[in-house]
């Protein structure tokens, strides 16, 4: 199995645990850290792409990876952002732990 085979096989991995865990996740700070899962996987799969069509002997293409890069920052930003507004949320909701909100749903 070659490299570019088995980052596509992580890549899709962790796309597949993200999307599952948006679904299926009960806290909104799951769902948060899920979509950035998500987002990661997307980033690596993108990369792989990248590489596998660049030439024999020669790196990956840079537009890519320079587009790869800047996604990190930005769901970087985005996931602070998200974490920041559920915080505030929380205390505005009068909560101790933003997980206090997934035990009230379900008791």
């Amino acid at each position: 199995m070659s490299s570019v085979t088995f980052y596509a096989l992580l890549g899709s991995l962790l796309v597949g645990l993200g999307l599952y865990g948006v679904i299926v996740g009960a806290s909104a700070l799951r769902k948060i850290l899920a979509f950035n899962l998500l987002g990661s996987g997307v980033f690596l799969l993108f990369g792989v792409i990248a590489q596998r069509g660049a030439g024999a002997g020669f790196g990956g293409d840079p537009v890519p990876q320079a587009l790869v890069i800047t996604g990190l920052v930005v769901a970087f930003a985005a996931t602070a952002l998200a974490v920041g507004l559920l915080v505030r949320l929380g205390e505005s909701a009068g909560l101790d732990d933003v997980e206090d909100e997934s035990e009230g749903e379900s008791s």
